[in-house]
């Protein structure tokens, strides 16, 4: 199926690394140029390869908790690679800041892990209505569940996707569409580093697998893409303000199943 992407810039925050480097392959895979938007320097095989699928994809230096960063990227990313059609909003990181967590440290969170998102979403409006293009937020299975160790996270996850609605809503005369890509259990190298944490990482990730309806198996980032990839393009067209699962079942699903 052609998805109609072939040439269309789409900023991917967070795109070289884990979920991020999925969809930032697949675009490329589909003619898009993804551009990355990442504060530290993507790994030189990456863009290698990213650049062998679609030579006009490329990447930019931000901190995306820091506002200049964002209007700066934005900036060059127009000059350099003119209108851009879409928008995946990714970065972050699950810091596990609790209810003992600091006010300070609560909001700084926020800044790593939800502000960019709008920043992001405002800088880019007039060329998301110009080119009827698209925004994908990935968010998380916690902002519907809750996890019980991480207010701050949950707290940006769970507005991710109120400002989904929101932005579907009023971007819609424009035919902008906005929606959302909720994982669960995904194994990228940071749920990697985290099952290290625990004393027998094989049995940790095996308890964690058997609660997964469809396989018991964790979600592969590249399902993740590819659900998200499918909403960026013209395939989606009337598809907004959607909140989709790729999460093998576990989040509505009876974890029983299985068992």
């Amino acid at each position: 199926m052609d998805l109609g992407l072939k040439d269309k810039v789409i900023i991917v925050t967070g795109g070289a690394a884990g979920i991020g480097a999925a969809i930032s392959q697949t675009l490329a895979e589909e003619g898009a140029i993804p551009v990355i938007f990442a504060r530290s320097t993507p790994p030189e095989a990456f863009l290698k390869g990213l650049k062998a699928l679609s030579p006009k994809s490329g990447w930019l230096q931000a901190d995306l908790s820091r506002d200049a960063d964002c209007r700066r990227a934005v900036s060059q990313a127009q000059n350099q690679w003119g209108q851009i059609y879409g928008l995946v909003n990714n970065a972050g990181t699950n810091d596990n800041l609790d209810l003992d967590t600091p006010p300070e440290a609560f909001r700084a969170s926020l800044d790593q892990n939800l502000l960019h998102y709008y920043t992001l979403a405002h800088l880019l409006q007039a060329d998301l209505k110009a080119s009827a293009g698209a925004i994908v937020n990935i968010a998380s299975k916690t902002a519907v569940t809750g996890q019980g160790s991480t207010s701050a996270y949950v707290a940006a996850k769970a507005a991710q996707l109120g400002l989904t609605r929101e932005w579907a809503a009023a971007l819609a005369p424009w035919g902008v569409r906005v929606n959302a890509v909720i994982p669960a259990e995904v194994l990228t190298p940071m749920y990697a580093a985290w099952l290290q944490s625990f004393p027998d990482p094989t049995a940790q990730k095996a308890q964690i697998t058997s609660r997964i309806p469809l396989g018991q198996r964790m979600t592969e980032a590249r399902e993740i893409a590819a659900t998200t990839v499918f909403a960026l393009s013209p395939r989606a067209a009337h598809t907004t303000g959607q909140w989709l699962f790729v999460d093998g079942g576990y989040t509505h699903l009876d974890r029983a199943i299985g068992t």
